[in-house]
């Protein structure tokens, strides 16, 4: 078998690490690069071989003579490799460069095979080991668990409603009168809950004039399908109530007004 690693390499100035190296171990292959003062250093990018490839990026370390350019490499086969390494780039600090050539560099691997096996050869597969008898009890003890699991799953998730308590009675709040509204500066708001209680008292009387129509189309309905409802006042007290909700400034009796809607509202209610 071979002796070890070379700690020096023939050509290009490159040294090896560590020695006595086996296949498979990571090798260091370095070397410094001389360069003038504020120049840098660039490795160039190892291509992998049938036997020998890179195993990162190269690394480029400031040294007391110069820069310091590293390869971590591994290599698949016992015995002599020659490797090509690529151009080492120098940079200047007013973008001149130039390069120095890689040459190559040639190590030894160690086998990891025992030398006194001289012919080795694939051994086949190790059959796996069985008792000769497999007892039932395991398999008939865990079909027993899951079906006690699957019962107590069954019977949880079907488990009776609990008993809510009712809930507390909450007192209706009065309604507040037209009065206190007015005197807040809020006539709309009487006037448009004038509106719905007449259309909603309008809508169950007659159904077709229900409160999605227009004030028109309500007034249509109740005039094609009830003629003996008051009409024009139903009319009067819808068209004034609109005025109120929708105009900017009104000059209706608000309070006498939402009157005759409710009292309206109540000849509706059969």
């Amino acid at each position: 078998m071979v002796a070890g690693l070379l700690l020096l390499l023939q050509a290009g100035g490159w040294s090896a690490a560590p020695a006595g190296a086996t296949v498979g171990d990571t090798v260091w292959v370095e070397r410094i690069v001389s360069a003038p003062a504020g120049w840098r250093v660039r490795a160039g990018k190892l291509e992998a071989t049938e036997q020998v490839e890179p195993l990162g990026e190269p690394v480029v370390l400031r040294a007391a003579s110069g820069w310091l350019v590293r390869y971590p490499v591994v290599g698949w086969a016992p015995g002599r490799h020659a490797l090509t390494l690529p151009p080492v780039w120098r940079l200047g600090p007013d973008g001149s460069a130039d390069s120095v050539p890689g040459g190559s560099a040639t190590f030894e691997l160690r086998s990891v095979i025992p030398d006194t096996l001289l012919q080795p050869a694939p051994q086949p597969a190790i059959t796996p080991l069985r008792p000769d008898r497999r007892s039932p009890l395991p398999p008939l003890a865990a079909g027993v668990v899951a079906a006690g699991l699957l019962v107590a799953g069954v019977r949880w998730r079907r488990r009776a409603p609990r008993a809510l308590s009712a809930p507390p009675q909450v007192p209706l709040e009065p309604e507040v009168p037209d009065g206190r509204w007015l005197a807040a500066g809020e006539p709309k708001a009487v006037a448009a809950r004038a509106r719905q209680r007449l259309r909603a008292a309008v809508a169950g009387a007659v159904p077709q004039a229900h409160e999605a129509l227009s004030t028109a189309e309500c007034l249509a309905a109740v005039e094609r399908l009830r003629p003996d409802a008051p009409l024009r006042e139903l009319r009067d007290v819808l068209g004034a109530l609109d005025h109120v909700a929708f105009a900017s400034a009104h000059g209706a009796d608000l309070a006498t007004l939402a009157e005759r809607a409710r009292a309206l509202a109540g000849e509706f209610t059969w």
